[in-house]
């Protein structure tokens, strides 16, 4: 919420981007952090990690910065977004360009069934969302689940994940 407060108040012009995308990303690398912390107890979540420090080693490297691919944004269909970007009226990302540190961590894969660009470690921590729901569907209340039925527990979780997705593009 934070973050998006930030972002919004930069798109409108209460916020300068050079101070208010830094401070989200930090607000939100912190609040992620404690969360990762107090369930380190389950494995997938080591997987949002590598994907947050993927993300954090990034934004760092260009000033607090998400560097987002034009390229990538015309792909998926927000090609409207390309001018907010360059005219810094986002405070979370950047346009991506030839001074750009870390090119290949930012956003620079496009989803268009999704309409997204998603960079690695976004990829990362998708993973260990979904291995999360794994877990939970693994670790169910009855444990007398033969494996075929816990195997066809988690097929239908993951499908679930990937209807609503699908829904919602």
């Amino acid at each position: 919420m934070v973050e998006g407060g930030l972002a919004y108040g930069t798109y409108r012009g209460l916020f300068q981007p050079e101070w208010a995308g830094p401070l989200a990303k930090l607000v939100v690398l912190l609040l992620v952090g404690y969360g990762l912390y107090q369930n380190r107890h389950l494995k997938s979540l080591y997987l949002v990690l590598v994907g947050l420090l993927l993300n954090t080693a990034v934004i760092f490297a260009n000033g607090g910065h998400m560097p987002v691919s034009a390229e990538a944004l015309e792909r998926v269909g927000l090609g409207d977004f390309v001018p907010v970007v360059q005219a810094k009226g986002d405070a979370v990302h950047a346009l991506l360009d030839e001074t750009t540190r870390l090119p290949f961590l930012g956003d620079v894969i496009p989803l268009p069934p999704l309409r997204k660009v998603v960079s690695p470690g976004d990829l990362f921590i998708l993973l260990g969302i979904g291995g999360v729901v794994v877990e939970g569907a693994l670790k169910s209340s009855r444990p007398r689940l033969t494996r075929r039925e816990q195997a066809l527990r988690v097929l239908l979780y993951l499908a679930l994940v990937w209807l609503l997705l699908a829904l919602r593009a």
